[in-house]
């Protein structure tokens, strides 16, 4: 599909809306020009040296926050259009969302691919005080017969159960932003500019921990449910609850229960299905002497 003349998604540098299994190129950005939502250069001299881990924070948020504001460019006048979806991660962290075609993001998306989401944690007092992470790239439909579809599909519904009221529909499908850049302000004097390769998880090497996602999920809810729920209250300090694990990848595991994620990485990059045994086994052994 093509953008109609009249869009402004035919602006110079727009490209048209592919269709895909999965995103055929890397996520990376064009070296010869800025980052997508780079901040400008007006820092002070005397602006204080940012003293956090800024691709551990953005990494986290893009990890733990399950909604976030849609931001794609109208069809019909170029305004910035923002909507609220719900958003689930691919196993290097690239955002997914499950919409439907009647919606006017979708037909957005359709005319130019370019967008951000932007995800916010929550907590009291003052909104701004709590980190927020901007990703921005281009989304690609990913059609229902493609050959990871079946993948994204389980993980978008592991973090979001009740779409699957919904997802089944015709007119739903899932789309994955391929990455460009994105942007972290965690707080006063807390922003920083990350490339997709600084925000995203390396799955390099990880074909074997990929294939077997599912069942080791399965394997770990249904057959040791306690190690899970030690993982979530000895190790990441959550409320007892049915937890369940709702996704891992080579950087750690994704947690759930009800609305409530939690994220826990891993003490070193795992690839392959006995590396996970062993993994687990440890974090196991140290929430149980803690």
């Amino acid at each position: 599909m093509t953008p109609s003349d009249k869009a402004p998604g035919n602006a110079p540098g727009n490209v048209p809306m592919a269709e895909s299994g999965g995103p055929k190129g890397a996520n990376r950005s064009i070296p010869d020009r800025p980052l997508p939502g780079a901040m400008p250069d007006r820092l002070p001299e005397t602006a204080p040296t940012p003293d956090f881990d800024a691709k551990a924070t953005a990494k986290k948020l893009l990890r733990l926050i399950r909604a976030g504001a849609l931001a794609t460019i109208d069809r019909n006048t170029g305004h910035p259009f923002g909507s609220l979806v719900n958003v689930a991660t691919d196993s290097d962290g690239s955002p997914l969302i499950l919409i439907s075609r009647l919606s006017s993001h979708t037909a957005n998306l359709e005319a130019d691919s370019r967008a951000s989401v932007l995800l916010a944690a929550a907590g009291k007092g003052d909104p701004l005080a709590h980190p927020r992470l901007t990703v921005l790239g281009r989304f690609v439909r990913i059609v229902r017969d493609a050959a990871d579809e079946a993948h994204l599909r389980r993980r978008f519904l592991a973090r979001h159960p009740k779409a699957e009221l919904y997802a089944g529909f015709a007119d739903f499908a899932l789309w994955r932003m391929i990455v460009e850049s994105a942007h972290l302000n965690a707080g006063f004097a807390r922003a920083a500019d990350l490339t997709a390769a600084e925000v995203l998880t390396d799955i390099s090497g990880a074909r074997d921990l990929l294939e077997i996602e599912a069942s080791a999920v399965a394997h770990m809810n249904d057959d040791h449910a306690d190690a899970v729920a030690l993982y979530a209250t000895k190790l990441l300090g959550a409320p007892a609850g049915p937890w369940r694990v709702i996704g891992l990848d080579p950087d750690g595991l994704d947690l759930g229960c009800g609305d409530a994620v939690l994220r826990l990485e891993f003490p070193r990059r795992v690839t392959a299905a006995g590396q996970l045994r062993e993994v687990l086994a440890d974090l196991a052994k140290q929430a149980r002497s803690s």
